[in-house]
């Protein structure tokens, strides 16, 4: 069993805050791949049981509030008997730009209060994945930047980046962080992974794992491994509704939220 844990706060206040990028990932990755159970109580969260190609996983939101994510994640761990290591935390990262990601395993926390939580209860190897949301440029705005929602303009780079993350997210679940990365940098930045070009084992030539940062996850993959196929890709929602064409939003959760507000499908 492999643990994927989007972190954000529960709740409809919260739900297009940039601090809950980590819960639309997790939500993007249930409504793009079949198979998920929906979603249940447990653990002092939401989970859904599932398959990443063939990989057995759960998926899981903390209901506890950013601040006490650990005690829901050690919870969900203890229970299943998970190895920190065969845990993926996704979490929003001010120093990053927007549409930026970088994959981390153990290290610190850096001041991240749900990660803070989170070692706590289970210590520091467990693997990350951090997604940009940009710094309002002073420490003072911290607080109401995070918890505030993503702009309409933001769409553009965010619809993109959460698709990316749930169609390759069967390589985080069999621990082929490298290559997740590589995927990752070639869909969103293509120019960029051409121009560092890779070599047979996954990697880019200064070392890397796709994304240009030294030191992030150097897992590597047997060639012999297949990961789920994705589903294919169309038009973003957006796109699809600028061009006038009929728009098939999901259903449930803050993605869908946030594009029925943008499309004037809401309040």
């Amino acid at each position: 069993m492999k643990l994927i844990v989007g972190l954000g706060n529960p709740g409809a206040r919260y739900e297009g805050n940039r601090h809950n990028i980590g819960f639309m990932a997790v939500d993007e990755i249930h409504r793009r791949h079949s198979g998920f159970q929906p979603w249940k109580a447990r653990f002092q969260g939401q989970v859904s049981e599932g398959r990443l190609g063939s990989e057995k996983v759960l998926l899981l939101k903390p209901s506890t509030y950013m601040n006490e994510s650990g005690r829901s994640v050690g919870e969900a761990m203890r229970f299943y008997k998970i190895e920190p290591e065969d845990i993926v935390v996704i979490y929003d990262e001010l120093d990053l730009p927007p549409a930026k990601f970088r994959m981390k395993v153990g290290g610190g926390h850096g001041g991240h209060n749900g990660l803070r939580s989170i070692t706590a209860h289970i210590g520091e190897s467990y693997r990350r994945l951090r997604l940009g949301i940009g710094h309002p440029g002073d420490k003072k705005l911290v607080s109401n930047y995070v918890l505030g929602d993503f702009a309409k303009a933001d769409r553009d780079w965010l619809e993109p980046l959460l698709m990316e993350v749930a169609d390759q997210a069967g390589l985080l679940a069999e621990g082929k962080d490298s290559q997740f990365a590589n995927k990752l940098t070639l869909a969103l930045e293509p120019e960029k992974a051409q121009r560092k070009g890779k070599t047979q084992d996954g990697k880019t030539k200064d070392g890397t794992a796709g994304d240009g940062t030294p030191g992030a996850a150097k897992a590597t993959a047997s060639k012999d491994s297949t990961s789920a196929p994705a589903k294919p890709k169309g038009q973003s929602h957006i796109r699809q509704a600028r061009q006038g064409k009929q728009v098939n939003l999901p259903k449930s959760g803050p993605m869908a939220d946030m594009l029925k507000k943008l499309l004037g499908g809401g309040d």
